[in-house]
């Protein structure tokens, strides 16, 4: 290595080197002379032939156009573009025949440098090698009538060329720098403006076709294929090449570019542009993996304002295809399709994770209708997701009308119920087990891109739901559900609930219901068909209880994608319920009843009860009536009619009505009674005794009072000789009116083996008792033996009659003679 560089370093110092070196120094200074000297020739050639070449220059531009064009000054350029001749214009103006109607000037620029060939130069022709212009505005114009100022040029005339000859004043080569283009069509009301930093193209003909590769770095003010809707692409920088070709035969011009930047993207396309006179159809073809938003804010105002309430994580896959007609007012043709793998999708109304699907965009949903808004579409396919935790399945969905949009799709989803639970108010529902499985037919509107009154068509199962419906405070187990939606009505199939030792089994329809759910529930009817092998009254009293009332709170923003559990909750409270209930068992209190059926009318926190039948303590009893939450108690109205019960089990049943003068051990026999009375119970179910107002008429077949103490007082005070402790009837029968602590006895008659007497007067379930006794001193003990009541009546008050009062005495019953209202 040393050696090598030993030798060259000798010969660079030797004498033949040096003198071969100074020979090519001479030469090279030589050429650089006749450089000089030839473009001081050119030179001098351009000033004395300065107004000979601007004649040809403006009579060469001049044949080509219909309009005016004019130059402020031109310069010639000493060795620029060598080894062509460059002639600067500077203020350069074009104008068409009609600018003065439309004031829009094809051209400004302050400089243009055209770059003639030498050799065509000296042989007095003009031709135009390269053009450069700077900082300059083009603007094309083109009016409602289809006129355009690039109709100042004028067509080409055809010629018969022979052997290679090139096709006159080709220019191969354009560049601009600071340029501002506008194309404003305002037949098709599209705009395109640029402003256009480079463009750089060197064109290679081909007969009549020519091609080019192109640098072009720009930025985006307008790309509006309708001004109505907005631009495409505001304000982005686009910056690559492009293989452009133009076919004179059908007139037409191909673009293609790969890796192509807009703003921070890249994009490859496809596309091509008609420019015949009858033919101005064009075509866009764009390919890339971007991001939601970028996207998004690559497209016009109309489709990003929608499509920006929307996001997707990841970069997606996405291809758009825009078609249409250069002069033809209104939107092009726009098919974007995108593909989403395992990526998270940001909705108004939430968020779908684990989010897979093929998406599709047309503004052309129907093809016999025009492209616009109310025509456009998006179509879902394949959608796989979960929306707070739930499994959601899509085969398809479509958005249509995205001035009005209506969304309608399948939806399948098969998941465990407790994942409701991020979707439900904590305060209505809260669920701790069980499945569900949905396969549903969905319609819904999208107002300002939510979801507004979403209507389903399917079915719905649910399997060993354990939940809280936390307003009423219900826990329920082992609930299964089966609902059909259908058009006409909400089947409900089944709904097999437990609640403590209750079972119920429910069935069931609700009319009209996607109508009335969002838009009239007060109107609902729900009507059912309850079973219920074993039920206990009281633990259900609770579901009556009014739902405690929201504060109000300060106002602040509402949050449009209102949870739709309000809404539900709304349409529980609202609704009314009509039941057809048969029940095998059903306890109140003390009191059990079998072989129980009744129509039960829920509304608004109300129960109506009608032709309601039981059994019961050896007999039966129809009833109706009706239950309302007043405060923490509950009032009641019952209209019963009771059919030979036994008094003892009934009245055991009813706490003896809160009578302590006397208890069930006191009595026996067959009641028959008729009851209007109203009351109220407490908020655990028990009567009220001193609250119920009414009328009740009874009567007792087979009767005994037992070691009753009144009785035995009045028994031992008037009849010391007769069994007053073992008393049977003939006949016990009464008509009261109940008002609250005190009881109007209308009529208290007692025919009994010890005597026969009528009671009057007021009882009271605390102070203030006063009643009338009217007793005939006659043994009866016979009386019973007598064929007719007639003849009972005849003989029943024969003898001696004793009038008694027994009344209140610092709440002990005390007994004194006395008529009624005599004290």
């Amino acid at each position: 290595m040393k050696e090598a560089l030993s030798k060259t370093k000798s010969f660079l110092q030797s004498d033949s080197f040096k003198k071969y070196a100074k020979r090519f120094g001479y030469f090279i200074l030589g050429l650089i002379a006749v450089l000089l000297l030839a473009y001081g020739g050119l030179s001098i050639y351009f000033n004395r032939n300065k107004a000979e070449i601007i004649a040809k220059v403006n009579t060469k531009i001049n044949e080509n156009i219909n309009g005016k064009f004019h130059i402020r000054d031109f310069h010639y350029k000493f060795l620029t573009g060598f080894p062509n001749f460059t002639l600067a214009l500077n203020d350069v103006e074009i104008k068409d025949n009609q600018w003065q109607s439309h004031k829009h000037t094809l051209l400004r620029a302050k400089e243009i440098e055209a770059r003639l060939n030498i050799l065509s130069l000296l042989q007095h022709e003009i031709n135009i090698h390269k053009i450069l212009i700077n900082d300059a505005d083009i603007y094309i114009y083109k009016a409602e009538n289809g006129y355009s100022n690039v109709n100042i040029f004028k067509p080409k005339k055809k010629k018969t060329q022979t052997g290679k000859e090139k096709p006159e004043t080709t220019i191969d080569e354009v560049n601009l720098n600071d340029v501002h283009v506008i194309i404003d069509n305002h037949l098709g009301h599209k705009l395109f403006d640029f402003d256009v930093a480079s463009l750089e193209s060197k064109v290679n003909y081909g007969d009549d076709n020519w091609q080019t590769n192109l640098y072009l770095k720009t930025k985006i003010n307008s790309l509006a294929f309708n001004t109505v809707h907005g631009s495409f692409a505001k304000e982005k920088v686009l910056e690559g090449n492009f293989d452009i070709s133009y076919a004179e035969a059908n007139q037409k011009i191909d673009i293609k570019t790969k890796g192509l930047k807009i703003g921070s993207d890249v994009f490859d396309i496809i596309a091509y542009f008609n420019i015949g006179k009858n033919n101005s159809l064009f075509g866009i073809n764009i390919g890339t993996d971007i991001l939601w938003r970028n996207a998004s804010n690559l497209l016009s105002a109309n489709i990003s304002s929608k499509l920006n309430q929307f996001d997707i994580k990841k970069p997606i896959k996405v291809n758009c295809d825009i078609k249409g007609d250069l002069n033809v007012e209104g939107d092009p043709k726009i098919v974007v399709q995108a593909v989403i793998r395992d990526n998270e999708v940001s909705i108004p109304d939430g968020l779908f994770t684990n989010c897979s699907f093929k998406g599709i965009f047309t503004n052309t949903f129907k093809p016999e209708k025009e492209s616009s808004d109310p025509n456009s579409a998006i179509i879902l396919t394949n959608f796989k997701a979960e929306y707070e935790s739930i499994p959601l399945k899509i085969a398809q969905a479509v958005i249509n009308n995205l001035e009005k949009p209506i969304a309608t799709g399948v939806v399948n989803s098969d998941f465990d119920i407790s994942k409701l639970n991020g979707m439900m108010n904590e305060k209505m529902l809260h669920f701790e087990s069980g499945h569900a499985k949905a396969n549903l037919k969905f319609q819904f509107d999208i107002v300002d891109l939510y979801i507004n009154k979403p209507k389903f068509t399917g079915d719905v199962d649910i399997t060993d739901a354990t939940f809280d419906y936390i307003p009423k405070k219900i826990h329920a187990e082992k609930t299964a559900v089966q609902l059909s939606f259908t058009q006409e009505a909400l089947y409900i199939k089944k709904i097999a609930y437990k609640h403590k030792k209750n079972i119920i089994r429910i069935d069931g329809k609700i009319d009209n219901f996607l109508n009335l759910y969002y838009d009239a529930p007060e109107k609902m009817v729900v009507n059912w068909n309850i079973y219920c092998p074993n039920i206990d009254v009281k633990q259900f009293i609770g579901v009556l209880e009014n739902s405690p009332k929201q504060k109000v709170a300060e106002k602040k923003p509402v949050k449009k994608n209102v949870n739709f559990t309000n809404q539900l909750r709304s349409v529980i409270e609202k609704c009314a319920a009509v039941i057809n209930l048969k029940a095998d068992k059903i306890t109140y209190g003390s009191l059990t009843a079998t072989n129980t059926l009744a129509t039960i009318q829920m509304l608004d926190s109300k129960i109506l009860l009608k032709n309601g039948t039981l059994q019961t303590s050896g007999g039966s009893i129809t009833f109706s009536g009706s239950v309302q939450p007043s405060g923490n108690q509950y009032v009641f109205t019952s209209n019963a009619q009771v059919n030979r019960v036994d008094i003892a089990s009934f009245l055991r049943s009813f706490n003896n009505f809160g009578i302590k003068s006397f208890s069930p051990k006191n009595i026996r026999g067959r009641l028959s009674s008729n009851a209007n009375v109203a009351g109220l119970m407490s908020s655990k179910g028990d009567l009220i005794v001193n609250s119920m107002k009414g009328k009740l008429d009874f009567n007792v077949n087979q009767g005994a009072l037992l070691n009753f103490e009144p009785i035995m007082k009045v028994g031992k005070f008037a009849f010391p000789f007769r069994d007053v402790e073992n008393i049977t009837f003939s006949d016990l029968s009464g008509s009261l009116n109940l008002r609250g602590e005190q009881v109007d006895v209308n009529k208290l008659t007692i025919s009994s083996s010890v005597l026969n007497f009528d009671v009057v007067g007021i009882y009271s379930f605390g102070r203030g008792t006063n009643l009338a006794l009217t007793i005939p001193l006659r043994n009866s003990k016979n009386d019973a033996k007598l064929a007719t009541k007639e003849e009972r009546k005849a003989v029943r008050e024969r003898g001696i009659v004793l009038h008694l009062i027994a009344y209140d005495n610092e709440g002990k019953m005390k007994v004194k003679w006395g008529k009624k209202d005599k004290g």
